[in-house]
């Protein structure tokens, strides 16, 4: 497991950077900083690790190009923006990795490639072939043609997505924000900077506010998320400020940079991966601290009798997630029953289903074959 002391031992590590940390206030590109990122980057190829980065910035190189002022609306408006600024923003890639003798790739990905499984692998499989040859993926969602059923949602859930496809050592995201505070930095003066956190608590998503600027859209909210995709994958996450000078260096030196989110030790199998990160969950349970326990300690799958609530809309054969009484979330899984169907069998024993539901498809809501814990 990665450590503070040990980060420069990883091999294969996934550089995640804003749409704040790439642009000016102004909205156009930050070419100094890019230019930077690219040396450091191409740096560490030169010591034999594995780069790949996940790059905000199509939409605002797009709106620089258009002319526009403002950050559009409307999906279609987003899409050409993206459309015209995805080139724009991998041929200064292009060049400026270039200068430094390193090939980059450019890689769209959307919702689909992880949803559908062969998808999901095809994914994995391409990215290996890119990494193996020594070449530097850069990856973005394919704004110009995904729509909310699509979209993954932010760069910062994409990083932690193929840092997961991939098995990665390490994710970095390089935000506006030097890391977890426990409180707003902008706001309150007494906050102060959470340099590790081990275990993501309810406490610590509840430190999480909203997006942090205008022109981004990740937040730390989405960045906790992330981190939670990340860690279940056996990947050590640091979020960091992008406008600090070196700092990818700094953190693969092991300094006292951002805020560390310590791995699992296990990694999930590469179905597991699937299941609980590449499917978008349709609702959610809350179970009680029995059930809690018998999830947790002895693997079991989850049965009627211990839910107590039901969340959402949902369908058998859709992935949903399974939440303490306390609101920390336990683990994912795929339903055996509708939400409907749920909410009539919640509380009741296994021999009970039957007469509830006029039939018993299943004894159990969540096989433990289709579930992963999160905790």
């Amino acid at each position: 497991m990665l450590t503070r002391e040990n980060l420069s031992s990883a091999k294969r590590i996934v550089i995640k950077v804003g749409t704040s940390t790439l642009t000016h206030a102004t909205g156009k590109l930050n070419l100094l900083r890019i230019e930077k990122l690219a040396r450091e980057l191409s740096d560490l190829a030169n010591q034999g690790k594995q780069i790949i980065l996940v790059s905000s910035g199509a939409v605002g190189a797009g709106m620089d190009r258009l002319g526009l002022k403002d950050k559009p609306k409307t999906i279609p408006e987003k899409q050409a923006a993206a459309a015209v600024g995805q080139g724009i923003l991998l041929h200064i890639y292009e060049k400026m990795f270039g200068e430094y003798g390193q090939i980059v790739a450019q890689v769209l990905l959307t919702r689909a490639d992880s949803v559908n499984r062969k998808r999901y692998t095809n994914s994995r499989n391409t990215l290996m072939a890119l990494l193996n040859q020594g070449v530097i993926p850069i990856i973005n969602e394919n704004d110009a043609v995904a729509i909310d059923e699509l979209k993954i949602g932010d760069n910062d859930t994409l990083s932690a997505m193929v840092a997961s496809i991939i098995d990665a050592d390490l994710l970095i995201i390089l935000s506006d924000i030097e890391g977890v505070y426990t409180a707003n930095p902008q706001t309150d003066p007494q906050a102060a900077l959470v340099s590790e956190i081990a275990d993501i608590t309810p406490a610590i998503e509840d430190m999480a506010g909203g997006p942090g600027t205008l022109r981004g859209t990740g937040g730390m909210y989405t960045k906790i998320q992330a981190a939670k995709i990340a860690v279940n994958s056996g990947v050590t996450m640091v979020i960091a400020s992008g406008g600090r000078e070196g700092v990818v260096r700094d953190i693969i030196r092991g300094s006292k940079v951002g805020t560390i989110f310590m791995s699992k030790e296990s990694r999930l199998h590469i179905r597991k991966r699937w299941l609980a990160f590449g499917v978008r969950v349709s609702g959610r349970v809350i179970v009680d601290k029995g059930c809690e326990a018998a999830l947790l300690k002895e693997g079991s799958s989850l049965l009627a009798a211990g839910i107590t609530a039901v969340e959402g809309n949902f369908e058998l054969g859709n992935t949903i997630s399974i939440v303490s009484v306390c609101g920390q979330e336990l683990a994912r899984g795929i339903s055996n029953y509708s939400s409907d169907d749920v909410k009539k069998i919640k509380g009741a024993h296994t021999h009970e289903i039957s007469m509830l539901l006029g039939s018993k498809p299943y004894d159990e809501v969540v096989h433990r074959d289709n579930l992963v814990l999160l905790v």
